[in-house]
Parts: C-alpha cells; sequence; structure tokens
C-alpha cells in the first residue's frame, strides 16, 4: 500500500517525495492538510505564478469530467518544462478516485498532481485509489498530540529566538490544537508579541493568545453555545477575514455538544451537579470555556442536544457530498443551532 504514517512526513518529503508523481492529501485537520500541500508544491519546483506550467483545479472540476485530468496531466506546457496540477476540496468522489486509478496506472513523466481532501474513512474510494495505485501516495493529516505541539512551539519560537518557561508552555499547549495552522499562527502571534522580553511567561499567553483566539473557530463555537447571535456573526465575520475554514467551526462545535451529552447524561442519570459533571468530563477543557460548558448545559436539555447533534453530523455528510457549498451548509446548521440554544435562555 502506498501510504505514510501521519508521524512519517517530513522524513518522507526529504528522502523520497520525488519517486512518486501523484499524492493524496486527506485527514480530519485541515490546517494541517493545507500545510503539507503547500510543502509538496514546493518540492516539485514548478513556479504556481506561471499560468502555463501551473493549474488549480476544484474536486467537482474532474468529478463532472475524470477525462480531464488525464489530459491535463499528459499535455505540454507552451514552453516545455513540467506541469503542476493541484486539486482542492475532494472528497469521497467517485469520478475523481477514477481518475486517480487512471492515471496512477502509467503516471505522467513531466507532471505532478496534488490532491487535498477533507476526512476520508478507510476504504473510501478516493483514499484506496491512492493507496492502491504504485505512482501515487496517501498522506493522511490528523490533529496534533501534545509531542508534535511542543515540536511545533519549539520550532517557531526557537526561529524567533525566543524562550518559554515551563508554566506558560502548558498554558499555550491548552490553547492549541485541532488544526495546525492556526495553532501556528497563535505561536507566531505570541513570539511577535513577546519578541522584546526574550523570555515569553503566562502573563503573555493569557494576554495575546486569549485576545487572538477571538479570530479562532473557538470563539465561534463559544457564541453557539451561548446563544449568542451577534457574537456568532461577529465571529464568523472573523473567523472569514481570517481565511479559516469555516468547516472547523462545525467539526468543533459537533465536538463540543458530544461533550455536553456526557455530561447531560451524568447530570441526568447520577443527578449530578452541572459542575461535578464538567469536572468528571471536561478535565481537559481549558478554564475559560468550562463558564460556556456551564451555560449551555442549563440551554440545552437531553432532547435538544440529540437534536442539533443530529443537525450537524446531517451538515457534515452535506458538506462532504457537496464540497462546493460546505461553506453555505455549515453556516446555516451552525446558525441554526445558535437560535436554538439562545431559545434556551428563556426556559431557565
Amino acid at each position: 500500500m502506498a501510504e505514510i504514517k501521519a508521524h512519517e512526513f517530513d522524513a518522507f518529503l526529504k528522502r523520497r517525495a520525488r519517486e512518486f508523481r501523484i499524492f493524496l492529501v486527506y485527514g480530519p485537520d485541515r490546517g494541517l492538510v493545507s500545510e503539507r500541500a503547500t510543502e509538496l508544491v514546493k518540492m516539485t519546483g514548478v513556479d504556481t505564478a506561471d499560468a502555463f506550467s501551473f493549474m488549480r483545479l476544484d474536486a467537482s472540476d474532474i468529478n463532472a469530467d475524470p477525462g480531464r485530468l488525464f489530459d491535463e496531466a499528459n499535455s505540454t506546457g507552451l514552453f516545455g518544462g513540467e506541469k503542476l496540477i493541484w486539486i482542492k476540496g475532494a472528497s469521497a468522489d467517485r469520478g475523481l478516485a477514477e481518475a486517480v486509478s487512471g492515471l496512477a496506472e502509467n503516471p505522467p513523466p513531466r507532471a505532478w498532481v496534488v490532491i487535498e481532501a477533507g476526512d476520508l474513512k478507510k476504504g473510501a474510494n478516493l483514499r484506496k485509489a491512492a493507496e492502491s495505485a504504485a505512482g501515487a501516495m496517501a498522506i493522511p493529516c490528523y490533529a496534533d498530540d501534545a509531542r508534535t505541539l511542543n515540536q511545533l512551539i519549539d520550532e517557531e519560537l526557537a526561529s524567533a529566538g525566543l524562550r518559554i518557561t515551563a508554566d506558560a508552555r502548558r498554558m499555550l499547549q491548552e490553547c492549541l490544537g485541532g488544526d495546525r495552522l492556526a495553532s501556528r499562527n497563535e505561536i507566531r502571534k505570541l513570539a511577535l508579541y513577546a519578541r522584546d522580553d526574550g523570555l515569553i511567561e503566562e502573563s503573555h499567553v493569557a494576554a495575546i493568545v486569549g485576545d487572538a483566539s477571538a479570530t479562532s473557530a473557538d470563539d465561534a463555537v463559544d457564541a453557539v453555545l451561548k446563544g449568542n447571535l451577534a457574537g456568532f456573526q461577529h465571529a464568523m465575520l472573523k473567523v472569514m477575514e481570517s481565511k479559516t475554514p469555516i468547516f472547523l467551526v462545525l467539526q468543533g462545535c459537533l465536538r463540543q455538544l458530544q461533550l455536553l451529552d456526557l455530561m447531560r447524561a451524568e447530570i441526568d442519570g447520577r443527578r449530578a451537579s452541572v459542575q461535578d459533571a464538567i469536572n468528571a468530563h471536561g478535565r481537559h477543557l481549558h478554564f475559560r470555556r468550562k463558564p460556556v460548558m456551564e451555560q449551555a448545559l442549563r440551554n440545552l436539555p437531553a432532547q435538544a442536544l440529540a437534536a442539533e447533534m443530529n443537525r450537524l453530523q446531517h451538515a457534515v455528510l452535506q458538506s462532504r457530498q457537496r464540497a462546493s457549498l460546505e461553506d453555505t451548509i455549515a453556516m446555516q446548521a451552525l446558525l441554526a443551532t445558535t437560535l436554538v440554544a439562545g431559545r434556551g435562555q428563556g426556559r431557565r
């Protein structure tokens, strides 16, 4: 099978990447998918500013005409040289999977194909096509664990010539994870804020990372759970301005609802208090988020939680099936959940 482990990417990029012509980069961490696809694009050496050598396509373009990928990859540029085709927005697409399978049977010697996809389950058409082809490589991207986050922090702070205390590092780690680009951007903001101090302490993290999170998916998720319509609209505007994928808000909100469901079962089934339920199931919650979860538990009874989890799960499925409408589908679902949570405040 032509697939590497998530942690093997850096070594693969340095030593083996040029042995392949087709790359499928996929996984739930959209930021890491984008970052690794960008590194592969740089590795090819093709000038992305050259319209004759570089082509950016949406997966829907290939699904509508699977033969187009073969034609584009095997065509010769006006001035010769190698070509690069960068495809975004892929999911479990049968048309694209067929195109990859066909192209991988006889990989183009003068063209590179980089495909960005969302979270593909094992056995999904596109993932299976890349894994089973000798000329293609499937590259998974999962959320950073504690070890990877530490490496990311060390890498960014070392390049800025900064050190960090142990307590500040722990505090910073609590604010990171889930999306590589968002995590990297938070660390860079922190480094810029503390560049004249030499040593990063807890006060630096609290001051700038907490403020920067207003442009992250977390702030939008919190607004949804609180039923704060104005806050949701303001947070989503910042999410879009920062180029953060709206899907991350949808995904993050669904995870928080699932956690709330566990807490709700503790409250309703064992007669636990709201605080006890949060302590039992929210040990890894950042301290800033515990009041949000407490408010959501008071706003959303078990039936409402089940209905909203179902709504967001359906939206995730729809966004994968209709990639071109992903932002619209996610926004509509999140807005509906915000309104439901907001109505819950009136029941208290």
